[in-house]
């Protein structure tokens, strides 16, 4: 059977907490808990995880430990923690918007706020999912920041600039750093089957595309072993991510 486009953003995703040492990996979203368990599994084994709320899981799911609110915040404002969060606009630097679409003031939908994304992006890495690349996500300027990119971090000064990282946006075509002089997007990885007229079509701002962009790595078999029979045996990735 060959690799799925789900599977190879499973392992996009996990690639984002390689070699991270004892930090808490907290991923949102279906793909990116994949990827986070994933990582434990392989090349990352000292990720700590957690059930959602106060506890320190095993890769079973059983107790390791309790993580209460003040601990957590602790973790994250001392940047001991990599977040992967979701996105419903994001920019070509980095800013996020999960909270309203249109003028804040009147908005034309409203959404989940900005939640805890100004801190993420401030104390700790934060790295971004988006299951469906399009323009409606990948906008030339978000609504409204919730999530601070490069350019606002760099406008508000070493307060705001001397923890924020953004490493990765990885979506269901391709992933993406900022590793450019300006700080813009760039394309690190096609996922195999994705051509970059494809992404740039999909994304509402120019690209900061290399020559020669490889493609994201295939997993190896016991990788796919661990993602279709050990972590997501009901093939769940699949609804999130349409087989390509």
């Amino acid at each position: 059977m060959t690799t799925t486009r789900a599977e190879y953003c499973v392992i996009a995703c996990a690639e984002a907490w390689r070699d991270s040492g004892e930090i808490l990996a907290s991923p949102m979203g279906l793909i990116p808990s994949f990827g986070a368990r994933l990582a434990k599994r392989t090349f990352s084994p000292d990720l700590l995880l957690t059930d959602g709320e106060a506890t320190l899981v095993s890769l079973d799911g059983t107790p390791e430990g309790w993580l209460p609110y003040r601990k957590h915040l602790t973790m994250v404002t001392g940047g001991r923690r990599h977040v992967m969060m979701g996105a419903s606009q994001i920019d070509r630097y980095g800013n996020q918007n999960i909270s309203c679409i249109g003028d804040w003031q009147h908005p034309t939908r409203q959404l989940l706020g900005v939640r805890g994304a100004p801190v993420n992006t401030l104390n700790n890495p934060t790295s971004y999912w988006v299951p469906k690349h399009s323009t409606r996500v990948f906008v030339p300027r978000v609504d409204m920041i919730s999530g601070v990119g490069y350019d606002s971090a760099a406008a508000a000064g070493p307060s705001a600039t001397r923890f924020h990282r953004i490493p990765y946006v990885i979506s269901h075509l391709g992933v993406f750093d900022f590793a450019t002089p300006d700080r813009a997007m760039r394309l690190v990885s096609l996922h195999p089957g994705v051509t970059v007229d494809e992404v740039q079509k999909a994304t509402g701002f120019p690209l900061m595309v290399p020559a020669g962009v490889p493609y994201t790595r295939e997993p190896t078999d016991h990788e796919l072993h661990l993602i279709r029979e050990v972590i997501d045996p009901k093939s769940i990735r699949d609804r999130e991510v349409k087989t390509s």
